[in-house]
């Protein structure tokens, strides 16, 4: 149902509502997926995938037939991982080895877990696990072993992480354990998302030989939702801003959202941003190493909704008070320019790195900081499409001309020609204008009614009647006796 609010917010934001149809009506999936030809396990794991994540969900939904399954139940698969670290109904004594041997279970005939607490918003991904563990097997085991090799990673990590804070260890204290801990939750997903992507020849290898891109692009997403979910996490009572940046401002967590401490809140969010902005350039760089158009797609539109949401969040007050996020609207616009090649991509890091450029301030400790940081990224767009401005670029004078030289000479005969051209036409014009008054002015002078000519021709224009309708008139004016 239509929201009041929705209808008064788009009446004003026309050009938004504009993306919203365009996006509905002129997107054309790459390719589509054929639900007909499925498995009864595999129809109800993409249910699945879009009850756990909608916007995922499309996009995957779009990739390549190579990839469309083992990128969905890789996404299913560390989606039940994360809902038992979630869940704090389950005890460390049950959690730690379910984590830990969770990459066994994913191909564990008839697997499935019900452990979770009923409150749990994905426990019935867990509860038919069984759908995913069958479908898995049936996957290439080239894509098995990748899957499977992250999902151990990445179960270890949160291991170690609940078992921390189980003990009251700040397991985010320095900015070193805020990398780490976004590494275990998104970096090897990007680890995890590359391989696949090479091994089904979609992707560059070189991709492999750098894993910094890989980590970046999965780290930009992590640290951007860490900032903007900053109100959600402390009603939550989690926190993973880390300590070396926040305790610059205040003394206590919980105090960034007193309104007292907004500025020295703002603040330390900057530096929140710009620690996310770093990557913006390195995710840039390995959307350049993508072939294929619909994987293209599934990597690059996340990280134009992140670098948007970073500007979204840069300097504004609001984050502490709600959860806020682009609006559709805005996600439409991002995701038309984002599916078309790297250059829009570009522009759309472009345009969103100068908004933050632009509502920077001297105030802010972060000022130059961050002035630095966009500049890197728009000096990066600019080494891969050099802006064509004709204005900056600088002429040099041209030498001077010989006036004695044929060069000169026929300069000066091609500048009389085109003079003597214009005079001809001013001539030629002006006769016949003066010729046209003279015949006017004696037709005039022997009586002619210009006045009557003028009144039939716009009478005739206006209220020409067909010849049915004039003889008609005729017949009825010839029975009242007026003819």
């Amino acid at each position: 149902m239509v929201k009041t609010t929705d209808v008064l917010y788009y009446a004003v934001h026309v050009g938004e509502l504009r993306s919203i149809i365009q996006w509905q009506t002129w997107h054309q999936a790459v390719h589509e997926r054929r639900p007909d030809q499925e498995a009864p396990s595999l129809t109800i794991c993409f249910e699945f995938l879009d009850k756990t994540s909608r916007s995922f969900s499309a996009v995957i939904q779009e990739l390549h037939p190579e990839l469309l399954v083992p990128i969905a139940l890789f996404y299913l698969i560390l989606r039940g991982l994360d809902t038992i670290e979630d869940d704090m109904t389950i005890s460390l004594e049950e959690k730690t080895p379910l984590l830990r041997d969770f990459h066994n279970y994913v191909e564990k005939e008839g697997w499935n877990y019900a452990g979770s607490g009923p409150t749990e918003k994905d426990r019935e991904l867990l509860v038919q696990f069984q759908n995913v563990t069958e479908e898995f097997r049936k996957v290439k085991p080239a894509y098995r072993e990748i899957i499977k090799d992250i999902t151990l990673k990445m179960g270890n990590g949160m291991a170690d992480f609940c078992q921390n804070v189980e003990h009251n260890i700040d397991v985010v204290n320095t900015i070193k354990d805020y990398d780490l801990y976004c590494h275990y939750v998104a970096g090897l997903v990007g680890n995890g998302l590359t391989r696949l992507f090479v091994e089904s020849g979609l992707a560059n290898p070189v991709l492999l030989d750098r894993p910094h891109l890989q980590e970046s692009m999965g780290l930009f997403l992590q640290k951007t939702n860490i900032i903007r979910d900053i109100k959600e996490d402390l009603d939550d009572k989690r926190r993973f801003w880390p300590k070396e940046i926040w305790s610059k401002y205040v003394n206590n967590f919980e105090d960034l959202c007193k309104p007292e401490n907004r500025e020295a809140a703002l603040n330390c969010s900057s530096e929140m941003v710009l620690n996310s902005l770093n990557h913006a350039d390195q995710c840039l760089f390995y959307l350049a190493g993508l072939k294929e158009q619909s994987v293209f797609n599934f990597a690059a539109i996340p990280q134009s909704m992140a670098i948007a949401t970073l500007e979204l969040v840069f300097r504004n007050p609001k984050m502490f008070e709600k959860n806020i996020k682009i609006t559709k609207g805005e996600a439409c616009r991002i995701m038309m320019q984002s599916t078309q090649n790297l250059k829009l991509v570009c522009e759309v890091f472009r345009e969103f790195t100068r908004k933050i450029h632009k509502k920077n301030t001297p105030r802010d400790p972060n000022f130059l900081k961050i002035s630095i940081a966009c500049g890197k990224i728009e000096q990066f767009i600019e080494t891969i499409y050099p802006s064509q401005d004709p204005k900056s670029i600088i002429q040099e004078p041209a030498a001077p001309i010989d006036p004695t030289s044929k060069e000169a000479k026929d300069q000066a005969a091609a500048a009389e020609s085109k003079s003597d051209l214009v005079y001809m036409l001013i001539a030629v014009f002006g006769t016949l204008f003066l010729i046209s008054c003279i015949m006017f002015g004696v037709a005039y002078a022997f009586g002619a009614r210009f006045d009557v000519a003028f009144s039939e021709l716009t009478r005739g224009k206006l209220s020409k009647p067909t010849d049915a309708g004039a003889a008609q008139s005729i017949i009825h004016k010839y029975d009242r006796g007026e003819l």
